[in-house]
């Protein structure tokens, strides 16, 4: 007997599904025009996204929340923390920090919901204890998603750096000037997020950003270690008038040395993850080929023998 029986949550999951859908029908009837509004504003009927739940949840939490939170001084620290990880995560052209918010909200009544569901069905036999945590799983979903976008943007940017930086040098080293050879770096090289990012820093210097401020933004943007130490050298290099081509190519074998120690060094820790498996599975199995065939001799000629 749990907290309580079967039918007790049901009924208590109907209560909460009638309710979701009287709250639903009285914000499409009291603020019909504020939505259409706010979706105007956000631009977000064209746009689609890399992830299927944003993608099947967006008419919702955009049009019944995102005006809740749209304008609040209370989310205005979210905002702006939320604003750099879409960045970073290179999501900025898929979700605004106010949908973001929204879709986290709207993920802490949609996951317990669609379990009440499949419970309910009986697709799913779940402990009513585990709802309690379903909220919490709803509203750091996305902040695992985001993260891991991030990473993996964050490694492509890593593989795409040596030879987009030996390409800068022999751009400048050839008599190109620094805008010159961002633009044949654009144009030539292999489509990468550390490409698009060196297409916007084009973009903002040639609006009227000076160099400086748009490596700086490249930096913000990107927001690695690796590239702010690569920013940070560019801009006192600029300053102090020395060689960009010389400092790219010093950047470059830098970078390809600390990548070849990166590979080391996953190199070794896959040797000593490997060990494990190796002493369970493969010494066993290599030890009753070896020694099988003489331990079934012994038995079998012990016995015979014997006759």
């Amino acid at each position: 007997m749990g907290i309580f029986s079967n039918q007790q949550f049901i009924i208590y999951v109907a209560y909460a599904l009638i309710g979701f859908s009287t709250f639903i029908v009285t914000r499409m009837l009291l603020e019909e025009q504020e939505t259409r509004a706010a979706q105007e504003n956000l631009g977000t009927g064209d746009r689609q996204s890399s992830n299927a739940l944003v993608r099947l949840t967006r008419p919702f939490f955009t049009q019944y929340v995102v005006p809740m939170v749209r304008g609040k001084p209370f989310w205005d620290s979210y905002r702006t923390r939320y604003r750099r990880k879409l960045i970073a995560a290179g999501l900025k052209g898929e979700l605004t920090p106010d949908e973001l918010i929204s879709f986290k909200l709207f993920q802490i009544l949609f996951f317990p919901l669609v379990a009440g569901v499949l419970k309910a069905g009986d697709f799913l036999d779940l402990s009513p204890l585990f709802f309690l945590i379903l909220p919490a799983i709803g509203w750091f979903y996305p902040d695992f998603w985001i993260k891991g976008r991030t990473q993996q943007r964050q490694q492509q940017v890593i593989r795409a750096m040596p030879f987009i930086i030996d390409l800068l040098a022999l751009s400048t080293e050839a008599g190109l000037d620094f805008i010159g050879a961002i633009g044949k770096v654009v144009e030539k090289a292999k489509p990468s997020p550390l490409v698009d990012e060196f297409g916007q820093l084009l973009q903002e210097i040639k609006v009227g950003s000076s160099r400086q401020e748009g490596l700086r933004e490249l930096a913000a943007r990107i927001d690695m270690t690796e590239i702010n130490s690569f920013v940070a050298i560019l801009i006192s290099a600029d300053q102090m008038g020395a060689s960009i081509g010389r400092v790219l190519r010093q950047q470059s074998e830098a970078i390809r040395s600390d990548r070849m120690l990166r590979a080391e060094k996953a190199g070794a820790a896959a040797g000593q993850k490997i060990l494990l498996p190796l002493v369970l599975f493969m010494v066993p199995a290599v030890f009753l080929m070896i020694a099988g065939p003489f331990v079934l001799g012994f038995i079998y000629g012990g016995r015979g023998g014997g006759f």
